[in-house]
């Protein structure tokens, strides 16, 4: 499978037509078409249904450019670190983060490292644990910053010496809102927003302060917690997230009240073990170790 013809199967993914596919890639129809009938020969599976509407993916087309996009992703990423000359200090570096205020500390060292390494670039990916650790494991980014235990065989971490607080977001007009801290008594049978990971999980933040989750009624979920904000302040209901990631001061219509017991919880910056890193990769790891 050669990268080439990898590049003209996501042209037509995109363009959903050979015609249009051929026209971006200044090749002609019948060379194009052939090309992917070779490489759907030589995987034994089609990739294509082709129909009056134009052209979509089988259910083996769509895996195919998801592991497509990865392969040429981190082909270019080994293009670049390989290009820089010896002595520059360059390049990019691939972070991956969910939301929290402490992703703070990656901004500062970006900021710190321009002045010496302008020519750095940063790029993060946004998601959950699962997410920010497939993609450290497919080599497609250089660094996480995830929650919970690291697997200290696969690999190298720093703990953040700070912590983000699990609490409620809520509407300033709303019925808890005079309260100074929420507890699992005030949330049975309120309408709660939470996070598609908690959800999937079995809420392991709420059952560590209500004993019967199953009286808990959730009505939305989110990946964002600026999503689920647009919910709350609509009225839909109360979003379990953490504090700082939404603007509650001023006229804000919103108000953030701690979990009682106060849950916090402390991130690492994580990177794999017996992996080779681009100079520029390296500078950022040395900054970040300067600010802890």
């Amino acid at each position: 499978m050669e990268l080439r013809v990898l590049q003209y199967f996501l042209a037509v993914a995109r363009e959903q037509s050979l015609s249009g596919a051929a026209e971006s890639l200044h090749l002609s129809q019948p060379t194009l078409s052939r090309q992917l009938k070779d490489l759907e020969q030589e995987l034994g599976k089609q990739l294509f249904f082709r129909g009056n509407r134009g052209i979509t993916l089988t259910e083996e087309g769509m895996l195919l450019r998801k592991r497509a996009e990865e392969i040429l992703e981190l082909v270019k990423k080994t293009e670049s670190e390989i290009s820089l000359s010896d002595d520059a200090i360059a390049g990019d570096v691939y972070i991956g983060a969910g939301e929290s205020d402490l992703n703070r500390l990656i901004a500062k060292a970006a900021f710190e490292l321009k002045k010496t390494c302008p020519d750095i670039r940063y790029h993060i990916a946004s998601g959950n644990a699962v997410f920010v650790m497939e993609q450290l494991d497919k080599g497609l980014i250089d660094f996480g910053l995830v929650y919970g235990p690291v697997d200290h065989t696969r690999y190298h971490s720093i703990k953040i010496p700070a912590a983000d607080t699990f609490g409620v977001l809520m509407r300033k007009d709303s019925r808890l809102a005079a309260k100074e801290y929420i507890t699992a008594e005030d949330l049975l049978d309120q309408p709660l927003i939470v996070s598609r990971q908690e959800e999937r999980d079995g809420f392991p933040i709420l059952a560590r302060i209500a004993p019967d989750i199953s009286r808990l009624h959730v009505v939305a979920t989110y990946t964002l917690l600026f999503n689920a904000s647009l919910l709350v302040e609509e009225g839909l209901g109360y979003a379990i997230g953490f504090d700082k990631l939404i603007n509650t001061a001023g006229d804000s219509r919103l108000c953030f009240r701690p979990l009682y017991p106060v849950i916090e919880t402390s991130p690492s910056i994580v990177w794999k073990k017996y992996h080779t890193m681009s100079k520029a990769a390296e500078k950022f790891l040395k900054q970040i170790q300067r600010l802890l």
